[in-house]
């Protein structure tokens, strides 16, 4: 890995500032951010002077400077800066969820919530073939940034699959907890979606990565997701919730818990459940059931260090676990989040993918099926559980 790498960074929201952390921690690699822009002027700016890093007006000013373009910006503008990127020649990283149906450019009156959900997964459908031809043409690393892949658990879990051909007959996975610190999450012509597209693209994806991984050892091919049923509901929204103000609830049009089974096209399952009510930070895990075998991997809470502090203000600028709404008493405390939640992994494996010519294990055909599969699934939620077909790409 001699070559230096440039790369340019769009989002300067939570994504933008952990890509930061984690590529200045990449070894094997000469590895430079020469640039940074967001959609937001002062956010940028001020991002820029926090990072020592050159800020410009648009990806694209920053495309002939930069070998890597690394995207952390909202899901409503990932496909035009992947496009361009991909037809620049440009490597690609891209955070999740890679796209999804937005709603007219006039959003005014527009809720995704009673919006026809069929048109949607039409659009999205187009969405993933205009981004895999562009990345087919040009052959471009693409990075789907799914922390969930890169987890101590799920690697390991890999190689239990590799080593002893194990057939996987059913999962489990979850993402929980008590809200998006994001301030556009919530409206759906932004975010794309609810708990299903912003969470319960996290467990689905590593689910759907552990399937493909026993598909080409014991097969030479991905095994698939074929169809899937869902449920979505807006539990803060009912009339009879009670707010303690402990639970974000200030959401325009999304569901704020979902449910999706998978049927994968080998007949086995699994189950992805996902809210914005859970509390105590983080509720992560996945869980494997195989005719050999049987494993959880347990992403937040981790379990490596318990912490107990009986004042709040003794740790106010200490960072302990994400989404965690108090300090006192005793915390799952989380020494390297970086490492636990996959960030590390993931981008280091871009980076050597990026200069070696290899491909990612967390690639564009793993965002194609998850982005394809989670919008199935919002057809079937308002189809109440109907089993609906997935389009495959």
């Amino acid at each position: 890995m001699g070559k230096k790498l440039k790369i340019g960074l769009i989002g300067t929201g939570f994504a933008g500032d952990f890509h930061v952390r984690t590529l200045r921690r990449v070894y094997g690699a000469d590895v430079e951010i020469v640039g940074v822009t967001s959609l937001r002027p002062a956010s940028r700016e001020a991002f820029g002077a926090k990072w020592g890093i050159p800020v410009f007006d648009s990806a694209e000013a920053m495309l002939d400077r930069i070998d890597l373009l690394d995207v952390c910006s909202p899901p409503y503008a990932h496909e035009e800066q992947i496009l361009a990127a991909a037809r620049a020649g440009r490597h690609i990283i891209c955070e999740k969820p890679l796209t999804g149906a937005f709603g007219p450019a006039d959003p005014t009156d527009f809720y995704g919530d009673k919006a026809p959900k069929a048109p949607m997964l039409q659009e999205v459908l187009e969405r993933l073939k205009r981004i895999k031809q562009a990345v087919d043409e040009t052959g471009v690393m693409f990075g789907y940034a799914e922390n969930f892949v890169y987890a101590p658990g799920i690697q390991k879990e890999r190689e239990i699959i590799e080593k002893t051909r194990c057939q996987i007959l059913r999962m489990t996975g979850e993402e929980s907890h008590n809200g998006s610190a994001s301030p556009v999450y919530g409206i759906w012509s932004q975010a794309g979606g609810g708990s299903l597209i912003g969470k319960g693209c996290h467990p689905l994806g590593g689910i759907l990565y552990l399937k493909r991984v026993e598909g080409m050892v014991r097969h030479g091919a991905p095994i698939r997701p074929a169809t899937v049923s869902a449920r979505v509901h807006e539990l803060t929204r009912l009339p009879q919730y009670e707010d303690k103000q402990l639970i974000r609830t200030d959401y325009r049009d999304i569901e704020d818990y979902g449910f999706m089974h998978i049927t994968f096209d080998d007949g086995t399952v699994a189950d992805i459940l996902t809210s914005e009510v859970v509390l105590g930070g983080i509720y992560d895990y996945v869980e494997v059931f195989a005719n050999n075998h049987r494993s959880r991997s347990r992403l937040s809470p981790a379990g490596l260090m318990d912490l107990y502090n009986p004042r709040g203000e003794e740790f106010k600028d200490i960072y302990l676990t994400e989404k965690v709404s108090t300090q006192e008493g005793w915390s799952f405390a989380a020494p390297d989040e970086f490492f636990t939640m996959g960030y590390q992994g993931e981008i280091q494996d871009f980076v050597a993918c990026a200069v070696n010519g290899t491909a990612p294990q967390s690639d564009l055909g793993l965002a194609l099926d998850t982005t394809a599969a989670i919008y199935a699934a919002y057809v079937s939620a308002e189809q109440r559980g109907a089993e609906v077909e997935i389009g495959q790409l």
